[in-house]
Protein backbone atom coordinates (compact mmCIF):
# COMPACT_ATOMS: atom_id res chain seq x y z
CA UNK A 1 0.00 0.00 0.00
CA UNK A 2 1.13 2.98 -1.00
CA UNK A 3 0.20 6.74 1.31
CA UNK A 4 1.22 10.26 0.67
CA UNK A 5 0.84 12.65 3.28
CA UNK A 6 1.18 15.95 2.19
CA UNK A 7 1.98 17.92 6.01
CA UNK A 8 3.24 16.81 8.96
CA UNK A 9 -0.13 16.67 10.60
CA UNK A 10 -1.23 14.76 8.04
CA UNK A 11 1.99 11.86 8.91
CA UNK A 12 0.82 12.39 12.70
CA UNK A 13 -2.73 11.54 11.66
CA UNK A 14 -1.93 8.96 9.93
CA UNK A 15 0.50 7.59 12.88
CA UNK A 16 -2.46 7.76 15.18
CA UNK A 17 -5.22 5.61 13.40
CA UNK A 18 -2.10 3.54 13.09
CA UNK A 19 -1.48 3.04 17.18
CA UNK A 20 -5.43 3.06 17.49
CA UNK A 21 -5.89 -0.16 15.14
CA UNK A 22 -2.77 -1.91 17.19
CA UNK A 23 -3.44 -5.13 19.29
CA UNK A 24 -0.49 -5.04 21.54
CA UNK A 25 2.10 -7.89 19.74
CA UNK A 26 3.08 -5.65 16.62
CA UNK A 27 6.60 -5.44 15.01
CA UNK A 28 6.63 -2.41 13.18
CA UNK A 29 9.54 -1.53 10.65
CA UNK A 30 10.83 1.88 9.92
CA UNK A 31 13.15 2.94 7.38
CA UNK A 32 13.61 6.11 5.73
CA UNK A 33 16.70 8.61 5.32
CA UNK A 34 17.51 11.25 8.36
CA UNK A 35 14.48 13.44 8.65
CA UNK A 36 12.18 11.51 7.00
CA UNK A 37 9.51 11.14 9.95
CA UNK A 38 10.04 8.16 11.86
CA UNK A 39 10.34 9.05 15.26
CA UNK A 40 7.33 11.42 14.46
CA UNK A 41 5.34 8.57 13.21
CA UNK A 42 6.68 6.98 16.32
CA UNK A 43 5.90 9.54 18.99
CA UNK A 44 1.89 9.42 16.99
CA UNK A 45 1.87 6.19 17.57
CA UNK A 46 2.50 6.22 21.25
CA UNK A 47 -0.32 9.18 21.50
CA UNK A 48 -2.86 7.13 20.45
CA UNK A 49 -1.63 4.35 22.76
CA UNK A 50 -1.95 6.93 25.91
CA UNK A 51 1.61 7.02 26.75
CA UNK A 52 2.25 9.52 28.70
CA UNK A 53 6.10 9.80 28.34
CA UNK A 54 7.27 12.52 25.81
CA UNK A 55 8.79 9.96 23.08
CA UNK A 56 12.70 10.85 21.76
CA UNK A 57 14.61 8.93 19.42
CA UNK A 58 16.24 6.10 21.07
CA UNK A 59 19.90 6.86 18.50
CA UNK A 60 21.99 6.80 21.30
CA UNK A 61 19.92 4.67 23.81
CA UNK A 62 19.35 2.47 21.23
CA UNK A 63 16.40 1.15 23.03
CA UNK A 64 13.61 3.16 25.28
CA UNK A 65 10.64 1.55 26.81
CA UNK A 66 7.49 3.25 27.65
CA UNK A 67 4.48 2.08 29.39
CA UNK A 68 0.48 2.05 27.55
CA UNK A 69 -2.51 0.59 28.53
CA UNK A 70 -2.35 -1.97 26.22
CA UNK A 71 1.15 -3.22 26.25
CA UNK A 72 4.80 -1.80 26.70
CA UNK A 73 6.04 0.14 24.06
CA UNK A 74 9.49 -0.80 22.96
CA UNK A 75 10.95 1.97 20.64
CA UNK A 76 14.21 0.54 19.12
CA UNK A 77 16.68 3.05 16.73
CA UNK A 78 19.04 0.87 14.58
CA UNK A 79 20.98 3.47 13.10
CA UNK A 80 24.58 2.84 15.00
CA UNK A 81 24.10 -0.68 14.50
CA UNK A 82 24.38 0.49 10.72
CA UNK A 83 27.61 -1.74 10.28
CA UNK A 84 27.36 -3.81 13.06
CA UNK A 85 24.44 -5.94 11.82
CA UNK A 86 22.00 -7.83 14.47
CA UNK A 87 22.98 -7.84 18.26
CA UNK A 88 21.62 -10.25 20.23
CA UNK A 89 20.96 -8.06 23.48
CA UNK A 90 18.09 -6.57 21.48
CA UNK A 91 16.33 -10.10 21.76
CA UNK A 92 14.76 -9.90 24.76
CA UNK A 93 13.12 -6.51 23.16
CA UNK A 94 12.24 -7.60 19.49
CA UNK A 95 11.01 -10.97 20.67
CA UNK A 96 8.67 -9.60 23.52
CA UNK A 97 5.43 -10.69 21.55
CA UNK A 98 3.83 -9.44 24.73
CA UNK A 99 4.59 -5.69 23.58
CA UNK A 100 4.87 -3.36 20.71
CA UNK A 101 7.66 -2.96 19.07
CA UNK A 102 9.00 -0.01 16.50
CA UNK A 103 12.44 -0.03 15.07
CA UNK A 104 13.77 2.63 13.23
CA UNK A 105 16.08 1.62 10.38
CA UNK A 106 14.95 -2.34 10.98
CA UNK A 107 17.12 -2.65 7.71
CA UNK A 108 20.48 -2.27 9.50
CA UNK A 109 19.72 -5.60 11.56
CA UNK A 110 20.27 -6.97 7.88
CA UNK A 111 17.75 -9.81 9.10
CA UNK A 112 14.75 -10.62 6.60
CA UNK A 113 13.91 -13.45 8.20
CA UNK A 114 12.97 -12.05 11.77
CA UNK A 115 10.92 -9.12 9.52
CA UNK A 116 8.91 -11.23 7.32
CA UNK A 117 5.72 -10.89 9.14
CA UNK A 118 6.13 -7.56 10.43
CA UNK A 119 4.52 -3.89 9.66
CA UNK A 120 7.36 -2.64 7.22
CA UNK A 121 6.74 1.34 6.51
CA UNK A 122 9.63 2.86 4.24
CA UNK A 123 9.09 6.67 4.24
CA UNK A 124 10.17 8.86 1.50
CA UNK A 125 10.16 12.51 0.54
CA UNK A 126 9.60 14.57 -2.56
CA UNK A 127 10.92 17.51 -2.91
CA UNK A 128 7.68 19.37 -1.83
CA UNK A 129 8.08 17.69 1.47
CA UNK A 130 5.27 15.43 0.53
CA UNK A 131 5.96 11.61 2.66
CA UNK A 132 5.37 8.72 0.64
CA UNK A 133 5.05 5.97 2.48
CA UNK A 134 5.45 2.23 1.39
CA UNK A 135 3.62 -0.59 3.77
CA UNK A 136 3.85 -4.00 3.53
CA UNK A 137 2.04 -5.86 6.22
CA UNK A 138 -0.98 -6.42 7.86
CA UNK A 139 -2.33 -2.87 9.09
CA UNK A 140 -5.74 -1.51 8.73
CA UNK A 141 -6.43 1.81 8.86
CA UNK A 142 -10.08 3.67 8.44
Amino acid sequence: MIVELKTQEMLENFGWKLGKSLKGNELIGLKGPLGAGKTTLTKAIALALNVKENIISPTFNIIKVYDSPLAPLYHIDCYRLENMGYDPILDDYIFDENAIRIIEWYNFLNDDELFKNAIKIEISVKEDNTRVLNIEGDICID
